[in-house]
């Protein structure tokens, strides 16, 4: 498969593209900074400079030319505002969906978060309930489209190391998982296309990744 993934330096991003490499997929990253790329590079993938707050939607559909997947896994970050929350959680998601859908391509992957179905808690940090806001506005907008999608949502993440052991369900009780097993996640759906049209969230667990995931379509 040509994978495309926005928000390419991102810890899951990079997890992911080394696995999708690492089988033989053609991994594409876009980063927005340059001195990016080797990183990228040094993991199988081949680095794209697209600034998803400032490309317009033609040169992006370009980029996605010939893919058959693409995966929002983009995000502000730590330390932005809520501003940024929306240009990049929200209406770059909504921007990639757009540009996949001139591109023809159907199959579309967006990493979202437990949490953003319910209201925030009462003293919940603005830029965090913003970050959900955002979130589920993205979801919103993906699901409604006429594309392949799935929408996964990661509980709270670690950098611990793989499990390969996960609960993926419509709902799930409020858990960590490791960024790599959100990375093996993702890579089982795209080998999945029945998954289309699901949004499922998940844990660390007792359930092998492939498994879940064949669970999961049941």
């Amino acid at each position: 498969m040509r994978v495309v993934i926005a928000g390419g330096h991102g810890k899951i991003a990079r997890l992911l593209l080394r696995e999708l490499a690492g089988r033989g997929d053609t991994a594409v990253g876009l980063i927005r900074n340059p001195d990016h790329a080797a990183d990228l590079t040094a993991v199988g993938a081949q680095p794209v400079l697209a600034d998803l707050e400032r490309v317009g939607v033609d040169e992006l559909a370009g980029h996605l030319a010939g893919a058959d997947a693409v995966v929002f896994a983009a995000g502000a970050g730590p330390g932005s505002g809520a501003a940024r929350k929306d240009t990049v959680d929200r209406a770059a998601a909504v921007l990639l969906a757009d540009a996949a859908q001139r591109a023809g391509v159907r199959r579309y992957l967006l990493v979202s978060s437990m949490g953003v179905e319910d209201a925030p808690r009462p003293g919940t940090d603005e830029v965090f309930a913003a970050y959900l806001r955002a979130k589920k506005a993205a979801e919103d907008d993906v699901t409604g489209r006429d594309l392949d999608w799935t929408v996964l949502r990661p509980g709270r993440l670690t950098d611990d190391p793989p499990t390969g052991r996960v609960t993926l369900e419509r709902r799930v009780p409020r858990g960590a998982v490791t960024r790599a097993d959100v990375a093996g996640v993702l890579v089982a759906l795209l080998d999945a296309p029945a998954t289309a049209g699901l949004v499922l969230e998940l844990v660390n667990g007792d359930t092998p990744v492939a498994e879940a995931v064949t669970t999961a379509t049941r």
